[in-house]
This record gives C-alpha cells, structure tokens and sequence, in this order.
C-alpha cells in the first residue's frame, strides 16, 4: 500500500546537506526523461509534470493553478507528487505538492552554490522577500554556516517582515547590496531584469531563481555576459526559459556561454577566486523525483 507523506510530517525527517548529496547521486544516474502537459479553462491551469530516471523510479507533479481562489480564502496552488517505484511501476507514496516544490527548489539554488561560491562567502543577499525567498534562507543558512544575510524588496515592509523573521538585514539600495555581497540569490517573478551586470564585483557568484516563463528574467544581458553561465538542466531551460533564451535569440550571448548543467562531464565548477559564477535554476520535473525519493527514503528511515 502506498504511503501519504504530509507536509509537516515530511520535512521534520529532511536535512539540506542530505539533500544536495541526493540530488548529486540522481544525476549519476542515466538522464531523466521528461515531459510537461498543461490544460487550461480560462485562467485555471492544471500542470502535469513527469520524469523518468533508470534505477529511481517514475514521479508526476500536478498542480492546479487558480488565480481567483484567494478570494474565497482557498489557496491559489494545490497539488501533489505520485512516486512509483522503477522495477514494477507501483505506487510508493503520495507527497506534499509544495513539500517538494520547496525543497527542490531552494535546494537545487544550494547545490549551484556549493559547486560554484567561494568557500570562504559570508555575506549573501537575497533579492525578493516571498516563501521561496524564505526557503533560500533556510537553505544556504545550513550550506554557509556563519553567512549574514541582507534582504532587499520592492516592498520595504515586506523585506522587513522577512528580516524579523529570518534575522536579516534589510537593504534599501539594491546596487549598493549588491556590490558588497559574496552571494546574491534572486527570487522574484520579474519580466524586467532587476539585477544589472555593471554592479557585479569579481568572485561573485549569482544565483537567478524566479525566472520560469519565456517572457520572464531577472538579470540584464551584461551580468550573463560578465559571468561564466551554468544551468541545472540544459533540457529545462534553453528555449523554454527567458532568463537564458532571450539573450540567446538577440545574440548577447551565444549557446556556448552556456559551460555546463549537472549532466555535464566535469566542468560544473569554479576555477578562480576572481571569476563571477551565474547559475540559472530552472526547476524541472527530474528534480521532483530526485526530491520525492530522498523523501520517502528518509521518511521510511
């Protein structure tokens, strides 16, 4: 019989260092196959998205999308993760939609980091001040340990409430913040580029969250353009992501500034103290199951 896996009752039993250590043996697998379908009725969406990995296992991700639920006090995004075991196709577990978007999300962003950062970074800057913002915090808390964090927002309450919160510092010149920051963290649902690439100082390293439709972006062409670029997934974000492919199709950058994703051979790396690192999270439903299984591994513990 399958297991139901709560939300509380889930992340009670998850690290984030275990996390990135099961994320790193998902893609010592062989490659993910995946695929996404959407159904639409007005402004409603209901959001399948699949993966396939050899020894891993299968994982569907619904979610339904109702923009006007808020106002009957019913949560906008509902859904949940079936996991089906590889031999046999069965049923394992059914997870916590947002369980797993929280943590796959914040700890593939903690996975580029530990590749790409200094070692040495302690000051990291968190750009947005929403649940996945929070999450990053959560995140990088335990990957940089004696990090301080700065927090900036459109909205200065909302950047405030999140530093009481997650005790933070609250930032009221974004290009300020920027230069003096090891890490900058980006969660925001920008079609504008916020971050611009003059204000980058060598040794950086940026991590670029937000970003998922074609017409969206949070950083300008000159901060990909300065920086050695990596993604997590090529397959996730090239032509579907306009983080990446609007400057790919102006001709700001080329497909070749793109280095590496976590399928690359070698290569996903920092090769100087001086060099500026990009990373470009992209989500995607292979990391879904990477996440669905360590959760399940660790909730049969």
């Amino acid at each position: 019989m399958s297991i139901q896996i709560g939300f509380d009752d889930g992340e009670k039993r998850l690290d984030w260092i275990g996390l990135t250590e099961a994320l790193k043996a998902g893609h010592q697998l062989p490659k993910a196959e995946i695929a996404d379908t959407f159904l639409y009725r007005g402004k409603d969406t209901l959001l399948n998205r699949s993966a396939w990995i050899d020894g891993l296992g299968l994982a569907v991700k619904c979610a339904t999308v109702f923009p006007d639920n808020p106002r009957a006090g019913v949560p906008m995004i509902n859904g949940a993760v079936s996991l089906f075991d590889d031999a046999h196709g069965r049923l394992d577990a059914i997870i916590d939609f947002h369980l797993i978007t929280k943590w796959k999300t914040a700890g593939d962003s903690l996975l580029g980091a530990m590749r790409l950062a200094r070692p040495d970074s302690r000051k990291i800057l968190i750009i947005g001040s929403g649940t996945v913002a929070r999450s990053l915090h959560d995140a990088y808390s335990a990957g940089f340990p004696n990090a301080q964090f700065t927090v900036w927002s459109r909205t200065r309450a909302n950047a405030e409430t999140f530093a009481q919160e997650r005790d933070a510092t609250v930032a009221d010149d974004l290009e300020r913040a920027v230069r003096s920051a090891d890490i900058i963290t980006s969660a925001t649902m920008s079609t504008q580029p916020v971050l611009r690439g003059e204000w980058l100082q060598a040794g950086q390293h940026v991590d670029l969250i937000g970003a998922y439709r074609p017409d969206m972006r949070e950083a300008d062409d000159v901060a990909l353009q300065r920086a050695r670029v990596f993604v997590d997934s090529f397959d996730t974000t090239i032509g579907h992501i306009g983080e990446v492919q609007i400057p790919l199709e102006s001709g700001a950058i080329s497909r070749d500034h793109l280095i590496a994703d976590y399928y690359s051979e070698g290569g996903f790396e920092r090769r100087s103290n001086d060099e500026i690192t990009l990373f470009k999270n992209g989500g995607g439903a292979h990391l879904d199951l990477m996440v669905s299984r360590y959760v399940l591994d660790r909730y049969e513990v």
